[in-house]
């Protein structure tokens, strides 16, 4: 497996991210768990004959009804037992909002077990349980996320229980000669309401389908109803992350100073990332929230002195949120930093930069490269290389065009090592390098500026229905031996995820552990790129740059991973639900 980062043991975590983790952690678990028992034992007292028969009588009692005429103490009792249970992760990262749905749903069940003066199991649990959210409201603090109104979950509960009200009225007044008697508009508008909450209204019918169908209309509409306020409610959502231009004009500011340490720092420019600042405004926290967790994509982005500031800022933030704070791709430099604030680093792969001043395509070990080049300019290519605000307009919007053309995605890829944009009027900096054959372009590669005498690839895109190999090979070759005539001191190619774990199972001698390691990451390589970039990267003899992932506790780094693949475009989550998420 890849390897830890440890933190000096010396060094104290700040008292943020440790307030976050630590205070009132086991009361929190154990509430948590607390409702999710109460609930399941909310939903046996319905699904048992005997606690069915019990929960009907008081509201038999209160309403009125004949005792068979009413489901609503059955409906409330499961719907609040299924709802202790969903509520329950919200409660785990304190979530007020759920806290306040948790009380009043426990409340709800207490009171219905009261009056039925079913068995004290349920009822002492619920009150043990209401007592102990009541007694530990302070640790339950964490706001709604940004971009979720309470009211919104109203306006949907009210809409949904109004379409259910709706549709009922619509079949009494179809199947009105399917009624006993004449009953009025009013009688049928009451019988529709009554169904929303599994009572049964004034209407008697012909047929027992037709009483069933609106009642099972009803009950479906309110269930569905309290789950989808709830969702909305409780919901990690996720909003869209935006960089200003202010903001972007100052992270500009901060590279021009800071871009030569980090090789990914320009990639922060990507307009689909939130900023923290440091109190300073010398460092800068880049991030996107998914699936209730705030990725942060690369190092912070400024003067390293001032990167505790920043860090500091965005752990506030995530525990006002209750967003799991996360990295990836930081370099062991920030991973060190990130680490002295309470967070847990692994090795997840290596960024290859090759030294321009040794590389060339002489020798033994570049035999491969070389004949790929050769080859490839006997057949005629060519290769020019250029800044993007060099392009004439009319080329520009060509390789544009085929840029979008080439890609074997829907979307753009890349988070923290792609800038996902071609030829916009603020990359002018950026370097072009294309190959073509009789004035048709073949291959295209985008390389950011990194500082002042660095470059980091971006993008990498090639026509697909040219059989032709080697034409990245040539480009590449190409940028690298024109780099010292254009000042450019190294250059950073792919990222290639867990390249040091491939490794150690190649290497003779490694035990079953490793061997099998890197046979998964082999499997998984067929639908992620990962060994046949490190194969790549490694015919041009780069130096190997460890790159990290951090996080909180080893419970988290499942949820991490799921978001960096998602960030990145190569996994994570189905369409459908990041859709129903997205704020």
């Amino acid at each position: 497996m890849s390897s830890l980062l440890q933190s000096p043991r010396t060094a104290n975590p700040p008292k943020i991210l440790t307030a976050w983790r630590v205070v009132g952690a086991g009361t929190v678990q154990t509430i948590t768990w607390a409702t999710r028992l109460v609930g399941l034992l909310a939903v046996l007292s319905v699904i048992l004959p005997f606690g069915r028969q019990k929960l009907r009588a008081p509201v038999h009692n209160w309403l009125d009804l004949p005792r068979e005429a009413t489901l609503a103490g059955l409906l409330a009792t499961l719907t609040a037992g299924v709802g202790l249970w969903l509520l329950a992760s919200s409660l785990r990262r304190r979530k007020r909002r759920a806290w306040q749905l948790g009380v009043a749903l426990g409340a709800l069940i207490l009171t219905l077990h009261l009056a039925s003066g079913h068995g004290p199991v349920v009822t002492l649990t619920t009150a043990a349980l209401l007592v102990g959210l009541l007694v530990n409201r302070k640790h339950f603090i964490a706001l709604p996320d940004p971009v979720v109104s309470g009211w919104r979950a109203l306006f949907v509960f009210l809409r949904l229980i109004g379409a259910g009200v709706l549709i009922n009225v619509a079949i009494l007044a179809v199947a009105h000669a399917r009624l006993i008697g004449q009953p009025s508009l009013l009688d049928k508008l009451r019988h529709a309401l009554l169904a929303v909450i599994g009572v049964t209204g004034p209407i008697h019918f012909q047929s027992e389908y037709l009483a069933d169908l609106t009642a099972g209309i009803g009950i479906a509409f309110t269930i569905g109803a309290m789950l989808m306020a709830g969702h909305l409610a409780l919901r990690s959502a996720e909003p869209t992350p935006q960089l200003p231009e202010e903001d972007a004009a100052r992270i500009r500011d901060l590279l021009a100073k800071h871009g030569d340490r980090d090789s990914l720092g320009y990639f922060a420019l990507r307009r689909d990332k939130s900023v923290v600042w440091s109190p300073t405004g010398k460092a800068a926290v880049l991030y996107r929230v998914l699936a209730g967790t705030a990725m942060v994509s690369g190092d912070p982005i400024g003067d390293v002195e001032a990167w505790p500031g920043a860090i500091e800022e965005f752990l506030k933030l995530c525990k006002r949120y209750a967003w799991v704070p996360a990295a990836g791709a930081c370099s062991e430099q920030a991973a060190t930093v990130w680490v002295r604030h309470g967070m847990t680093a692994l090795e997840v792969g290596d960024e290859a930069v090759v030294d321009v001043g040794s590389f060339t395509l002489d020798g033994r070990p570049m035999r491969g490269v070389r004949q790929a080049v050769n080859r490839v300019k006997r057949a005629g290519y060519e290769v020019q290389i250029c800044r993007t605000g060099e392009l004439p307009a009319a080329k520009l919007a060509l390789m544009t065009e085929l840029v979008d053309k080439w890609r074997d995605t829907d979307a753009e890829r890349g988070c923290s090592m792609a800038l996902s944009r071609f030829g916009h009027p603020e990359d002018r900096n950026c370097l072009v390098v294309t190959a073509e054959r009789d004035g048709v372009l073949s291959g295209i590669l985008q390389f950011v500026p990194w500082g002042r005498d660095g470059l980091s690839l971006d993008l990498m895109r090639r026509d697909r229905d040219n059989v032709e190999n080697g034409i990245n090979e040539l480009m590449i070759s190409e940028l690298l031996l024109a780099c010292k005539d254009l000042g450019i001191r190294q250059v950073s190619l792919n990222f290639a995820a867990f390249r040091g774990d491939i490794v150690r199972g190649e290497r003779l001698g490694a035990g079953p552990i490793a061997r099998a390691w890197a046979a998964v990451i082999r499997w998984g390589s067929r639908f992620i790129q990962m060994e046949s970039l490190y194969r790549f990267n490694a015919k041009f003899r780069p130096n190997w740059v460890h790159r990290y992932m951090l996080y909180p506790s080893v419970l988290d780094l499942p949820r991490a991973f799921l978001v960096a693949f998602e960030a990145e475009g190569v996994g994570g989550r189905p369409e459908f639900l990041r859709r129903l998420l997205r704020g």
